[in-house]
């Protein structure tokens, strides 16, 4: 019996470490450490960075040597002394028209936009985890109440089998029983594969191997029942002011004015500075000369260049007026899924009590006293798992539609 029990521990044991139990929090806490596409994304941050390094760098200068391999009047190779032939030269580009500025800018603008995107991703992933964490929550409490019924119905069925072989109840009566828990089973299944996908999600999102046990309290599930009126104009302010890829859009509108002007400065030559020494072959012995290059603007003008920098900039700014139709709508939208569905669960709230408990155990011992018929009880087990169900379910669509609305404008309402 000991070798039993200690083979059950073994057995059992890494599944019952592999759970949890969290709250929101805790949740969030281990997600903003361990979240690896959070993680990645940081790196997008940390190259803007770099670019932005690179783009306040110049050009280096270039240097050039001319010596001496064959001297034909000396029958000398590499006459390169005091009476021989050697000349140097440095040059440096020198911008001009602000191609630098304008790039320094865009890099910059260009990091400004990584870290939005990086905010906007953290704030989409938020949304998928607390979504797939009240997910779990909600349907595991429709399993518990689903799972309670079945083992009631699992000790009668066992009951009446015993009476159907005596021949004291009807087969019918058994087959009822049967037919009323595999249903359940049905049911019960659906909700367990649901619950299957949100914790592969939340492993994702945690980056952990273990199953996570939700627990949300009364008074955490309460703060989304409060009545917040709808002011389209207060919500929209905040989702500008808050939200990352709103920023970003605006940011994006920035750097497509930037590279324009970047592009346009392109355009304006730049100036090549030098100087060189020429020990004997210019037109003066140990010639020192100052050196400058320009290019000449025939042919390329940066014309193409240009134009496309000014297209995505229009079009930049007509995704923009259309994100700001798209937001107005996200906002309406989101606030009636949430109001909605706070109107309906307030509705029902006053016959969720533990009255509807009581009523349960009531109706299992009058059956179990025969004081009602299988078909009312039967009747009354579906409603009532049905009922327990559509409360867990109102529950979540409150919770859900109220972090739906969060995310919308970004700010956290309740």
């Amino acid at each position: 019996m000991r070798k039993l029990c200690a083979f059950l521990l073994v057995l059992l044991g890494p599944v019952v470490l592999a759970q949890k139990t969290v709250t929101l929090q805790d949740c969030e806490s281990q997600f903003l450490k361990n979240n690896l596409f959070l993680l990645a994304s940081q790196y997008n941050i940390d190259a803007s960075k770099a670019l932005t390094i690179q783009a306040k760098i110049w050009d280096n200068p270039s240097l050039t040597a001319e010596l001496n391999a064959y001297n034909p009047e000396r029958n000398q190779y590499f006459d390169i002394g005091k009476q021989g032939q050697k000349a140097f030269g440095i040059e440096q580009l020198i911008y001009l028209g602000g191609k630098k500025r304008n790039e320094i800018k865009l890099a910059q603008t260009n990091e400004q936009l990584a870290e939005l995107q990086f905010n906007d991703l953290l704030r989409t992933l938020k949304l998928q985890l607390r979504k797939s964490f009240f997910t779990v929550y909600y349907n595991k409490k429709s399993l518990e109440t689903t799972d309670n019924q079945l083992a009631h119905i699992e000790d009668l069925i066992n009951s009446y089998s015993v009476q159907v072989q005596k021949g004291n109840i009807p087969l019918r009566d058994l087959v009822r029983l049967q037919s009323l828990y595999l249903n359940f089973k049905n049911e019960r299944m659906e909700v367990v594969n649901e619950n299957i996908e949100e914790q592969a999600n939340l492993k994702l999102l945690l980056n952990s191997a273990e199953n996570v046990t939700p627990e949300v309290s009364k008074e955490e599930f309460n703060k989304y029942l409060v009545t917040i009126p709808f002011d389209l104009k207060l919500f929209q302010d905040d989702a500008i002011a808050n939200r990352p890829d709103y920023l970003a859009k605006q940011k994006d509108i920035e750097a497509n004015e930037i590279n324009v002007k970047w592009q346009k400065a392109l355009a304006f030559p730049d100036i090549t500075v030098g100087a060189n020494y020429d020990q004997r072959s210019g037109a003066f012995n140990r010639e020192a000369n100052l050196t400058l290059g320009i290019p000449l603007l025939l042919w390329n003008k940066n014309k193409g260049n240009i134009k496309y920098a000014k297209t995505i900039l229009e079009q930049s700014k007509v995704e923009k007026q259309n994100f700001d139709l798209q937001l107005q709508t996200e906002i309406t939208s989101a606030w009636n899924k949430w109001d909605e569905s706070r109107k309906n669960y307030v509705v029902i709230k006053p016959t969720v009590n533990s009255d509807f408990e009581a009523v349960y155990n009531g109706i299992l011992t009058n059956f179990q006293k025969r004081n009602i018929s299988l078909l009312e009880f039967t009747d009354f087990m579906e409603s009532y798992n049905q009922a327990s169900i559509q409360v867990n379910e109102l529950k979540k669509k409150v919770v859900l539609s109220g972090e739906e609305l969060n995310s919308t404008i970004n700010k956290d309402l309740f």
